[in-house]
């Protein structure tokens, strides 16, 4: 094995051992990963900046020490001082590795820009905001009947818009007076009131306010954090905008975050910081996006799993990382946003997060019950929020249950050779032709397929960069489909499947999908370890979901709900052919877009639905899947593609898969007659 240093970049997951003293920025650019630079590495441009992780990062098996990369050089430390660096920020051109090292390439450090698919679903909504505004005529003091302006004021909301027991910041009291004067004792106050009605004074302007007060509905994921901006008057969405969540330098799956906060005394504290700061900057964009004063955001909700909940809130998660997997809280929270430290918005803002079902199921889990309401459904859904940890729910008006299950980052890219993030240049539609064993593609940005005429030209900016989630999933399912991969996952040789596409690597084979290294772009295979790490995730998901039927003694669902950003781009048939959900007719599945950030904003714009959720939540009954036997059996019989065991029934009337084995040589050759319709 060789003794150069191991350099691991986040989020591409791309890694490559290197010589000590090998600047970062060669070091990405030999492994592809999505590092800007325009200046030629001379330290001018700053395009190419870096974070580097240090401690112990368990999941990917190294130890980051302190001098991991070159000291601090002339050349940061002018840049530094000129423009400013980001804390813990390096310039890629100028660190040069000294030891193993896990390395972050922010957002805009990357030249694709990852494609946050968490827009605003079109959803009417009962708008009863737990912020208002309200016009009041306060009584001038009088000398003879002495009390203060804010008891006057709270008189006046009392007798005129029936509001009593307010609540208001110290801070705010200095601004009253100087207000109240201006305003001729006329003024306009924002209160906020959520359902446990206790009402709080947000802010006061002079005579009648004609501005917008703005709140954010924010689901904090693992892998992205989406936001939208919405008017707490009508509830229209001004902006939808997101980006990666800067914790997956320290783990791309929840537990392997948990991990990094046992190892690494502190390490919690450095999660939450970076989470708070990019929400505070997300608000900023968003802001500035919509062209409104952050300042009119005087409200936020927050939908995220329990360990992410537990981070923001600044709680170490290193009890959900072991059985019994106990919240520090489950119920939901009130609080201001200065505790979360976030600036950005108003000052005297005020946060509400859902709350949590189980210590692995979380607040976006009770978001997407919210918007998906499988509690009032006749029939029997199956709702799946596609992730890295997927959340499921099962049931009708009768009874709902849920559980999470462990699918990991495969399906967002990760854990691919060419796998990546949702990015202009990223595969994300396969066909191959089960004749021909031909592919083609599209990819992010562009409409062609790649056998179009034109395609070459309209990808000619992006190129094509690797493969993301949605086109993993295509691309597996249709080797299936074409013979080229057999019920057990293997992939067959070129003599066996028919094709030159099938090359040998080592003991076993892969399938290259696009060559374009004659043009100076990638080689884009689909290896017999990309297979594996989506049977393992799609094996997951099926488990989770044949658990829950178990548990409610049925066979079969009626409908099926594909929820997340990662779900609303899956194709129904592609996810039937690789047995990620239990077989229905494919016209019963459907696409819910990101249904817990349409929960967030039905919570920011309905109080009302926020103490439906807090009610429904204490009835909906967990699974845990850590803990249940059968959870293995599902597993393992769901490693076969579609199913070792299961018939698929739905499944075979659209798609006869090819009967084919490459488990020994020569088996393709009689076994692999291809038998294919619809």
């Amino acid at each position: 094995m060789s003794s150069d240093p191991l350099v691991i970049f986040t989020p591409s997951g791309k890694r490559g051992r290197f010589p000590v003293g090998t600047p970062v920025l060669t070091a990405a650019r030999q492994l592809g990963v999505d590092l800007d630079s325009v200046c030629g590495g001379r330290g001018i441009c700053s395009k190419c900046q870096i974070t580097p992780g240090y401690g112990e990062f368990s999941k990917h098996g190294v130890t980051v020490s302190e001098d991991a990369l070159s000291e601090w050089n002339e050349v940061e430390a002018r840049y530094d001082r000129i423009r400013g660096l980001k804390q813990g920020r390096r310039l890629g051109c100028q660190a040069k590795v000294m030891g193993d090292v896990v390395i972050d390439v922010p957002p805009e450090s990357q030249v694709h820009r990852q494609v946050i698919r968490k827009s605003a679903t079109q959803r009417d909504i009962t708008m009863d905001p737990a912020t208002h505004a309200y016009y009041v005529e306060v009584a001038e003091p009088d000398m003879h009947s002495p009390s203060g302006d804010f008891q006057r004021l709270c008189d006046a909301l009392r007798d005129q818009w029936q509001i009593d027991g307010l609540e208001a910041e110290t801070t705010l009291l200095g601004k009253l007076q100087p207000v109240l004067r201006k305003g001729e004792w006329k003024v306009t106050v924002a209160i906020h009131r959520d359902h446990r009605n206790k009402p709080r004074i947000i802010d006061i302007w002079p005579g009648f306010y004609e501005g917008r007060l703005y709140g954010l509905a924010i689901d904090l994921g693992s892998t992205t954090i989406a936001a939208h901006l919405c008017d707490l008057r009508n509830g229209n969405v001004l902006a939808s905008s997101g980006l990666m969540n800067p914790q997956i330098r320290f783990g791309e799956d929840l537990m392997s975050r948990v991990s990094y906060a046992m190892m690494n005394p502190g390490g919690d504290k450095e999660m939450t910081d970076a989470v708070r700061t990019a929400i505070n900057g997300l608000a900023q964009s968003i802001a500035t996006e919509a062209e409104i004063d952050p300042g009119q955001i005087v409200e936020t909700v927050f939908v995220c799993n329990p360990v992410m909940h537990h981070l923001l809130l600044g709680i170490d998660p290193v009890e959900l990382g072991q059985a019994p997997f106990a919240l520090a809280t489950s119920e939901s929270i009130s609080l201001a946003a200065r505790d979360l430290d976030l600036t950005a918005i108003h000052a005297n803002a005020r946060i509400y997060i859902l709350p949590c079902i189980a210590g692995h199921v979380g607040a976006d889990c009770a978001a997407v019950a919210l918007s998906e309401e499988p509690n009032k459904s006749e029939d029997m859904v199956l709702i799946v929020d596609v992730g890295t940890n997927a959340e499921i729910l099962l049931g009708n008006k009768d009874r709902v249950l849920a559980c999470s299950s462990p699918t990991g980052p495969a399906f967002e890219g990760a854990q691919i050779s060419a796998g990546q993030r949702a990015a202009p240049g990223a595969i994300e539609r396969v066909e191959i032709d089960p004749e021909t064993k031909e592919p083609r593609f599209r990819v992010i940005g562009c409409d062609l397929w790649s056998d179009d005429e034109g395609f070459a030209t309209a990808t000619a900016q992006t190129g094509i960069t690797g493969i993301c989630g949605s086109g993993i999933i295509e691309v597996v399912a249709e080797m299936r489909m074409a013979g080229i991969l057999d019920a057990s996952g293997l992939i067959g040789s070129a003599e066996q499947v028919g094709t030159n596409r099938c090359t040998a690597t080592g003991r076993t084979h892969a399938y290259v999908l696009y060559d374009g290294t004659t043009g100076g772009g990638p080689l884009i295979t689909v290896t017999q370890g990309d297979i594996r790490a989506i049977q393992l995730a799609k094996s997951a998901l099926y488990a989770g979901a044949r658990l829950l039927m178990d548990e409610l003694e049925i066979e079969k669902v009626d409908r099926v709900v594909l929820a997340g950003a990662f779900g609303a781009h899956i194709s129904p048939k592609h996810a039937m052919v690789l047995g990620m959900i239990p077989d229905v007719p494919l016209d019963k599945v459907f696409s819910a877009g990101n249904a817990a950030g349409t929960g967030a904003r039905i919570a920011l714009c309905n109080i009302g639905a926020r103490a439906a959720i807090e009610d429904e939540v204490n009835r909906i009954y967990k699974v845990e899947t850590a803990i249940e036997p059968r959870f293995q059996e599902h597993f393992v019989a769901a490693n076969a593609i579609p199913h070792a065991t299961a018939p698929f029934p739905e499944l075979s009337a659209v798609v006869t898969l090819p009967d084919v084995s490459f488990n020994t040589a020569g088996s393709g050759a009689e076994g692999g007659r291809r038998r294919r319709r619809g």
